[in-house]
């Protein structure tokens, strides 16, 4: 065999770092025979749609937590849905850091309103929230409503609001959000997918 000084350490130092791990007892056979716990092995798996655009991409998100009463769960981990008919398990670079996005300090949770001539925002409840979009519509419908126009034709038309829908809703939830603003008479209305 022909060998030269660098064959020559290289066999000299794969066999002094054999025997020194057999000496402190290390069996590469138990080693490799040991089996790693699948890190999502304990999640609950949920499906979700992508909240970044209109494409609507399916999400599966991970999380821990037993579902106790008082146990919050913790996503862990987010990918791409593979039986999603509109992108298949893949996910652009906005949906694959979907994770930073969930845990961020700065994402909005709750409802806010900043009030006429403040600079503050404030935490309102859903309840309230609701509440306040439902009377804002209202006095602005009533005020802005056209039965008939100039030429005494029927009308019922109402073009001071507009609606913008989530284009991550299913055909059914679209189909009913447009016969519910168009039975108020509104106009616009729009929706996010073709933005």
């Amino acid at each position: 065999m022909d060998m030269n000084r660098r064959h020559f350490f290289r066999v000299s130092g794969a066999g002094l770092v054999g025997s020194s791990l057999v000496a402190l007892g290390f069996s590469p056979t138990a080693a490799l025979a040991e089996t790693r716990q699948f890190k999502l092995a304990r999640t609950t798996e949920t499906r979700q749609t992508c909240t970044y655009c209109s494409v609507g991409c399916g999400l599966l998100m991970y999380s821990l937590g037993d579902k106790a009463k008082n146990v919050k769960a913790s996503i862990l981990h987010i990918e791409g849905d593979p039986d999603h008919p509109v992108n298949r398990g893949t996910l652009c670079p906005k949906g694959a850091g979907l994770l930073d996005f969930v845990h961020s300090p700065m994402r909005l949770k709750y409802p806010e309103v900043r009030e006429p001539g403040s600079t503050e925002w404030k935490r309102v409840s859903w309840d309230e929230a609701f509440g306040r979009i439902a009377k804002l519509l209202k006095a602005d419908r009533d005020a802005n409503f056209q039965a008939t126009n100039t030429a005494g034709q029927v009308v019922n038309r109402w073009t001071s609001s507009g609606m913008l829908c989530a284009s991550a809703s299913s055909n059914e939830t679209g189909y009913l959000t447009h016969k519910a603003f168009r039975s108020l008479g509104m106009l616009v209305f729009d929706n996010q997918a073709r933005v």
